[in-house]
């Protein structure tokens, strides 16, 4: 008998055929790799079909794999929408799931009517300008969630009904979830007395790495001394 995790892949595969582009299950829970261009089409089947009613869009959340690895210590892989239609005629289940750019939003969907979760993964294809299609004419709460993204991460939703930052205020420059954001940030701000109001200004803070974590000797706090503390 067919374990639940193994009856909503099936579903997954039956109701979205050549449109996966990956399919994963690890602790639990299932991820779905999807092209940018299927998206909304991908959507609207994982909310309307029977077999699916994912009716609920928990989260969206940025994701930045600019200095990721993949566990055999190699480089994130590229792909050309030319490859990704030819992966998509091919999806090996439980394999590594490929990274097809540095830029991606996974969206996390309840259905409450089978008690399935499932994880959707889409990349942008430019890693300069990341851009996908927003779903909140699918699931309106994805209006907050894509703002958040958009705001940490600076990836365009196209169509979303008020794309604008969320978090940071409005003269905030860049967005702080972005591996290469410094740290002491690009601008600050302070009242000024000649000016009577709040300016912004380059940041004043010097340049500085994060201190490494400090290997100690091996078996420290171990030590009588060290108990008696």
């Amino acid at each position: 008998m067919a374990s639940r995790l193994e009856t909503l892949v099936a579903a997954l595969k039956s109701a979205l055929g050549d449109k996966l582009i990956g399919v994963k299950t690890a602790r639990g829970e299932v991820t779905i790799i999807v092209a940018p261009r299927d998206l909304l089409s991908v959507a609207t089947t994982l909310r309307d079909a029977p077999e699916l009613r994912f009716a609920q869009l928990m989260d969206v959340c940025g994701l930045d794999y600019k200095t990721y690895r993949m566990p055999d210590g190699g480089a994130r892989a590229t792909h050309t929408r030319e490859q990704l239609a030819r992966e998509a005629s091919a999806v090996a289940e439980n394999t590594e799931l490929p990274i097809l750019g540095r830029f991606a939003a996974a969206y996390h969907l309840l259905s409450l009517e089978h008690n399935w979760r499932v994880r959707m993964r889409v990349f942008a294809e430019d890693d300069e300008l990341p851009v996908l299609d927003s779903v909140v004419g699918i699931w309106p709460s994805a209006n907050w969630f894509e703002r958040e993204a958009f705001d940490l991460y600076g990836i365009v939703f196209t169509g979303h009904p008020d794309l604008r930052r969320i978090l940071t205020d409005y003269g905030f420059i860049g967005h702080p979830f972005r591996k290469d954001f410094p740290i002491s940030g690009n601008v600050e701000m302070r009242y000024d007395p000649d000016q009577r109001r709040v300016i912004y200004q380059p940041v004043t803070i010097e340049p500085r790495e994060i201190t490494p974590r400090i290997v100690r000797e091996e078996h420290y706090g171990d030590s009588e001394e060290q108990g008696k503390r």
